[in-house]
């Protein structure tokens, strides 16, 4: 059952896709009613609350309450419509090992070797906000999803 992100508890699992680019502004309304469409046919009829971000036009986000049982084959869906997204918007969504992060108003997404070089000329530092694409949880997401540099996984990077 489709849900307000909002009404999700903190325990519900995330999974986030970032894409490589912005979504262009004619693309968003069209890929929200795709999103609507798969998170109502995901778990249809069994009572699951689910939900679906798009946060900064870029970060597709998938949620479900702790109570509903995703199994494999639920997942194998999940990543079969990322898939066909990728195509559909010529995109990249599967790649969780490039870093997302916030220059000024502005979210890149890198390599993690042009993300290194970046540190290394100074262009990044210790205050630069990244984003945490691996955690698992809605509470993790609103309080441990975009921080910074030092604060994350990538701090071993400086």
């Amino acid at each position: 059952m489709l849900v307000d992100f909002k009404t999700l508890e903190d325990e519900a699992r995330v999974w986030i896709y970032p894409c490589n680019r912005k979504f262009y502004p004619q693309e968003l309304e069209p890929l929200k009613e795709k999103l609507k469409s798969f998170i109502e046919k995901w778990k249809e009829g069994e009572g699951c609350k689910c939900s679906f971000q798009l946060l900064y036009d870029r970060f597709i986000v998938f949620g479900a309450n702790e109570e509903a049982v995703i199994t494999n084959q639920d997942l194998d869906k999940q990543v079969a419509f990322i898939l066909e997204l990728q195509v559909a918007y010529e995109v990249e969504l599967l790649d969780k090992m490039n870093v997302c992060f916030k220059q000024g108003e502005y979210t890149q997404y890198k390599t993690v070797k042009e993300f290194k070089k970046l540190i290394k000329n100074k262009s990044v530092n210790s205050k630069t906000i990244v984003f945490d694409n691996l955690v698992q949880t809605k509470f993790d997401l609103e309080n441990y999803w975009e921080v910074p540099i030092t604060e994350s996984w990538y701090n071993r990077f400086l």
